[in-house]
């Protein structure tokens, strides 16, 4: 069984907008949520990039029932012990209901502290602190830590009933396999279906336990052309692979880059398509790579039409009545 949950994109819609879509979206039938958490979007014309943490709030409050996540990057633009007490004091307010997703980051969103952008590697080994900062933090201890990030006798006060998960954010079978050492389960985006199923493996193999999420980027539209366009228009900056998208340091950069993108060549990382037992189609085959939470995002910034469409035609083709794990413990025994 898989849950099918709502991706809110910080990039491209107003906090305020996003907040009535995750309400609508549990209204259609959408069981779980998690959200971006950016400081630039990906393109000009995306123009957007609310605060993903005071957003996280807002909503979880808003919805009766929906466990949220968020993709964040310690280590740069936030240190390590706010983001532990930010996961601590939701995770207090709405117990069960938050997890948390730690990469590396882009330079787009942490150039902005005016430190240099490490090499992979040094960033890596720097999450990796972070991560073990986090989980000390959480588990109620005072941490003091000197090394690629310097924490002072740092400790929660407040602290939730129970540790969330936090979940190794991954595009790579390297980076997998690498987070399969830390992670309560792990999240990925679109890609070809075997290089999924290579990055689902890779984590496996190396003995990563959790549930396994993916974000799913797709454009629906009443007809193909529109739904192409539409495409086009607002995600055209995000096919380019690593190093690219985690190298550039702007919107108006990845612009750039992205002027002579075609809709074939978007086409080939969002599912596009006005056909909805498409698009179910495609959501069953995530489900058969192996993946336990698939979250839709759809690229358009208007959201109505899409939750209503897919609430009422999509969600009832497919399983959504499996909850998610509560509790990083929880999440491991998936």
């Amino acid at each position: 069984m898989t849950v099918y949950g709502l991706h809110a994109s910080h990039e491209q819609i107003p906090p305020a907008d996003l907040l009535t879509a995750v309400v609508h979206a549990e209204q259609a039938g959408f069981t779980a949520a998690m959200c971006s958490d950016h400081f630039s979007p990906w393109s000009a014309r995306q123009g957007e990039s609310g605060f993903a943490w005071s957003w996280l709030g807002a909503a979880l409050q808003a919805t009766g029932r929906l466990p949220f996540g968020v993709v964040n990057a310690p280590g740069q633009r936030y240190h390590p012990a706010i983001i532990a007490q930010a996961v601590a004091t939701l995770a207090s307010m709405y117990p069960g209901r938050f997890w948390v997703a730690l990469g590396s980051g882009e330079a787009s969103n942490e150039h902005i502290t005016g430190a240099g952008w490490p090499r992979k590697e040094v960033r890596n080994a720097r999450l990796r602190e972070c991560v073990d900062v986090i989980r000390a933090l959480l588990r109620g201890e005072e941490v003091s830590h000197d090394g690629l990030v310097t924490v002072d006798r740092a400790r929660l006060w407040t602290l939730p009933p129970a540790v969330p998960p936090l979940i190794g954010a991954a595009c790579s079978t390297a980076t997998a396999a690498w987070c399969a050492q830390w992670a309560d389960g792990l999240i990925t985006v679109n890609a070809p279906r075997e290089r999924l199923r290579e990055i689902v493996g890779a984590y496996r193999e190396a003995g990563g336990r959790g549930p396994v999420h993916l974000q799913v980027h797709l454009s629906w539209a009443p007809d193909d052309d529109q739904a192409l366009a539409l495409a086009h228009d607002q995600w055209r900056t995000n096919v380019h692979a690593p190093p690219v998208s985690w190298d550039l340091d702007s919107a108006e950069l990845f612009d750039v880059v992205s002027e002579h993108v075609t809709p074939e060549q978007v086409a080939g990382s969002v599912n596009v398509s006005s056909d909805l037992g498409r698009h179910t189609a495609w959501l069953h085959e995530y489900a058969e790579l192996g993946f336990d939470v698939v979250m839709l995002h759809h690229v358009g910034r208007e959201q109505s039409a899409f939750i209503n469409t897919f609430g009422a035609e999509v969600l009832p083709q497919l399983d959504v009545t499996r909850p998610l794990p509560a509790t990083a413990e929880e999440y491991r025994c998936v």
